[in-house]
């Protein structure tokens, strides 16, 4: 077996190496379904202004902020938007589209629930009437630049708030209606579901909308449903889509909030801290999660881009560790971490062009791996994630010598790609061959998170 140097953060390969992948800024790339996650501004836990440098670099093309109606309106009836409009100009600018997220309560209000995670929703008549108002006025400030809205996030969260099913469903359609009647081309996400197997909590929405024959009114739903082992999240996942399908075969999912931590449990908080987590576990487990989605069709939002620093009062404190770059105390950026890079290599390489190819078939001599096939849409060549999907990312691992079969591919010039270190190699002589409609790959090093083999004319190098 093979042995991947965590030092390197490459294969130790003999292999002869052809190239390094070169990353795009969002400006330089057409499209794609790539998201970043630039929440909490809403509570001051990042500091957008410090991480701004890093955005358009990373390649993204969207970006989720938190509207924060606590921080818009610490005033009755006063709006205060010069936070958000520096943030979503600045996001624009780089070529990276906000979507917003609206929530969360406003306690200066009586029934006005409380601004952080697992609060209620707003539920007396006044506090409903100025929730009412503020997305009135988000909906009218931002609809030139913002054209997705995702109503709350988390509301299944268990907390003092307890909020239901039922109440988050006539809450969405308030909502939902007040956006559509402003901006009828909006794009509606409903949820921000913690986790995938709470279909006795989406339902409901579905049932009154379909009720009240407004089905219509839910473009996406977002979900996060966080798991040390990524790929086990896939079966609740899809159990949710029957659901929502059943209902509404219009809706499209998408991740709304996923990431790894990359310290020791005893440093982080936030979902997954019950595992001991390096920068290297999470670059391997945010691969994983978002090929795995895109191989499936799903849309990723990479949750998230600086470390949060959460404070006394919210549903937690402390540090969450899950960020792309590695803060300061005071929350400035210390420097990007591992993770960055391997977001950057993805967010290049999977745009517009690299499509789902249906017709490929891969198959291999080894348990418990994922593997999806694309076609680059201009000339039609392959390109093959694959990884060992068995357990969680570990810091040491030997990469699993396997024989890869790929049928309906197409191969002029294949290479190996490590999406972490961005290095691409040449395979040696006689290791891959033709057979028919098939090509085979001989002892190819398989690592704990994706790797690629591609034909090398669909890659940019430097």
């Amino acid at each position: 077996m093979l042995a991947f140097n965590i030092n390197a953060q490459q294969p130790a390969l003999s292999w002869k190496e052809t190239g390094t992948l070169k990353t795009l800024p969002a400006k330089d790339i057409k499209s794609s379904t790539w998201s970043i996650g630039g929440e909490t501004l809403d509570r001051n836990y990042t500091d957008y202004h410090s991480y701004k440098k890093y955005l358009g670099p990373l390649g993204a093309r969207r970006i989720r902020l938190q509207g924060g109606w606590s921080k818009c309106e610490k005033i009755k009836g006063q709006y205060n938007f010069a936070w958000l409009d520096s943030v979503v100009k600045d996001a624009a600018s780089q070529s990276v589209s906000p979507w917003i997220e609206l929530s969360y309560g406003n306690p200066i209000y009586e029934g006005g629930g409380e601004a952080r995670l697992a609060g209620a929703l707003p539920t007396s008549t006044e506090a409903l009437t100025a929730w009412d108002a503020w997305v009135r006025a988000m909906i009218n400030r931002y609809k030139k630049e913002v054209t997705e809205w995702e109503i709350w996030n988390e509301p299944d969260l268990a907390g003092a708030a307890k909020i239901t099913g039922d109440q988050y469903a006539d809450f969405y359609i308030r909502t939902a209606e007040i956006i559509k009647g402003i901006q009828p081309d909006a794009k509606l996400m409903a949820f921000g579901l913690a986790g995938v197997q709470r279909i006795e909590f989406a339902e409901p929405l579905f049932k009154k909308l379909k009720e009240q024959g407004k089905l219509k009114l839910v473009d996406i739903f977002t979900y996060h449903g966080y798991s040390p082992v990524p790929e086990k999240s896939y079966p609740g996942i899809e159990k949710l889509r029957q659901m929502v399908w059943g209902y509404a075969p219009h809706v499209v999912f998408m991740q709304g909030e996923n990431g790894a931590p990359s310290t020791p449990k005893a440093v982080t908080i936030g979902a997954m801290r019950d595992y001991d987590w390096s920068e290297l576990t999470q670059a391997k487990w945010n691969l994983r999660r978002m090929l795995g989605d895109h191989g499936r069709g799903i849309a990723t939002n990479l949750f998230t881009i600086s470390d949060i620093h959460y404070e006394p009062g919210d549903h937690m404190v402390g540090v969450n560790t899950k960020g792309l770059l590695k803060t300061n105390p005071d929350k400035t950026i210390e420097r990007p971490k591992l993770s960055y890079k391997a977001a950057q290599h993805v967010f290049t390489l999977f745009d517009s062009d690299l499509k789902i190819d249906s017709s490929v078939h891969i198959a291999s001599n080894e348990k418990s791996q994922s593997y999806f096939g694309y076609a680059h849409k201009k000339n039609r060549t392959s390109l093959v994630t694959i990884w060992q999907a068995g357990d969680r990312p570990a810091d040491n691992y030997e990469a699993k010598k396997t024989n890869v079969t790929v049928e309906g591919g197409s191969f002029k010039n294949p290479v190996f790609v490590d999406l972490i270190s961005g290095t691409v190699y040449e395979f040696p002589k006689g290791s891959w061959k033709k057979e028919g409609n098939k090509i085979v790959f001989n002892e190819v090093p398989i690592p704990d998170y994706p790797v690629v083999i591609a034909d090398k004319s669909i890659l940019r190098l430097k």
